[in-house]
């Protein structure tokens, strides 16, 4: 327990962390609840609303490399702040749409630039930040954990109330939430006080190009942020999409918020085991393993009709599945090249995730406006999947440590 000490003046920071990412994380992902309604209201196709759904997802990409490395410049609590605002407008302009602009520019760009700075690449590095290393990856499970919740209250929230009052006073129940989103990034920020990590090695302090350039340079990186691509494919594929085609498929559409929020709770308990588990085992060969068995249930759900226990089931498994990746990523690449600007190459990783993310969306709405139906986009969610997780592995049993400047020694781990 004696090493637990440590924690207990961060944890403010922690919990701020775990709230902020909480929220981001829970109200972006329920999003997909509002298709089916949204897009008869105002009369939209489900391909123009999964356009904004992809132009989010490659907004977040885009930006999070520069709020990465802007963090180490100017702050954590700025980016964090400004991120949440952002987050608040975005759901306004959402809930006050007319037509397809102000879902792009609502749902699409504001939220995609809000997640940069609150989603889990900040939230990660700010946890990475405020422990030692012997309990960096369990920490990283905890907060990825926590971060799984928000999908727990928003998801059956937002389901009920468009139910009741229509998608709009949905929209505006998450804005309500989302005013937490405040106070969370300013307890976070605190990370700020903390002295600046230290280069492994003791060397000097490299910049960031330098930094991307040993990154870009190391194949396993490489590896890992192309898999990254078919994870976020994958993932955005289902938040976006599984409540319509449980809607295709006539069920009831609380059972896409059941599910959501089912895969909001097994979230926790994956992120708790993958972060416990990466403390004791390859970060990279568990990375491979999720890949591979997430394509395997795809397979196994859709490829029948679905029902309430199969559905039910197969959130539980996905979501067992989800969010574990976050603290093996944030947590390899923190080991791996330090912590200085670890928020930067995660965020470049993270912008080939969400490459795949625009692909999940923007693919699986042009294909069902095309056929008819999801089974092509399914399936090559599951063919890439598994080729991903496959060749993630192999390349975890043949990594080096990455070169290093002269003058610093090789990261840890």
């Amino acid at each position: 327990m004696s090493r637990w000490t440590a924690v207990r003046p961060v944890l403010p920071i922690l919990l701020g962390a775990s709230l902020l990412l909480s929220l981001a994380m829970g109200l972006r992902q329920s999003l997909g609840l509002f298709m089916p309604p949204l897009t008869r209201d105002i009369g939209i196709s489900v391909s123009d609303f999964t356009i904004a759904i992809s132009v989010q997802n490659l907004a977040w990409g885009i930006f999070q490399p520069f709020a990465g490395a802007l963090a180490v410049r100017v702050g954590y609590r700025p980016l964090l702040l400004g991120g949440a605002v952002l987050y608040l407008f975005g759901l306004v302009l959402l809930a006050t749409a007319q037509g397809f602009l102000g879902v792009l520019l609502g749902a699409g760009v504001l939220i995609g630039a809000a997640m940069a700075c609150t989603g889990s690449a900040l939230a990660m590095a700010v946890a990475a930040r405020s422990v030692p290393p012997v309990l960096r990856s369990t920490v990283l499970g905890m907060v990825s954990a926590a971060g799984s919740l928000g999908a727990l209250v928003a998801a059956p929230l937002g389901q009920a109330i468009s139910q009741q009052s229509g998608w709009r006073m949905g929209v505006v129940a998450f804005a309500v939430l989302a005013l937490a989103m405040l106070p969370a990034a300013w307890w976070a920020g605190r990370v700020d006080r903390l002295p600046a990590p230290v280069p492994p090695g003791g060397g000097a302090q490299e910049g960031a190009g330098s930094a991307l350039r040993l990154a870009l340079a190391h194949r396993p990186f490489v590896v890992m942020a192309l898999a990254y691509f078919v994870c976020g494919m994958q993932l955005v594929f289902l938040t976006t999409h599984l409540p319509a085609y449980l809607d295709l498929c006539g069920m009831d559409p609380m059972l896409g918020a059941q599910a959501l929020g089912l895969i909001g709770g097994f979230n926790v308990l994956g992120s708790l085991f993958f972060g416990w588990a990466g403390g004791r085992w390859p970060k990279q060969v568990l990375l491979g393993l999720i890949y591979v068995l997430r394509s395997f249930v795809v397979v196994w759900y859709f490829h029948t009709l679905p029902t309430v226990e199969s559905t039910l089931v197969f959130a539980s498994i996905m979501g067992f599945l989800w969010l574990g990746v976050a603290p093996l990523v944030s947590g390899w690449i923190a080991d791996t090249f330090g912590l200085r600007w670890q928020a930067m190459l995660a965020g470049v990783a993270f912008c080939s995730h969400q490459l795949g993310s625009f692909l999940g969306a923007f693919g699986g709405g042009l294909v069902y406006d095309l056929l008819g139906n999801y089974q092509l986009a399914w399936q090559v969610a599951a063919a890439m999947g598994l080729a991903a997780g496959i060749t993630q592995i192999a390349f975890a049993f043949v990594a080096r440590p990455p070169p290093r400047p002269p003058g610093t020694q090789p990261a840890p781990g």
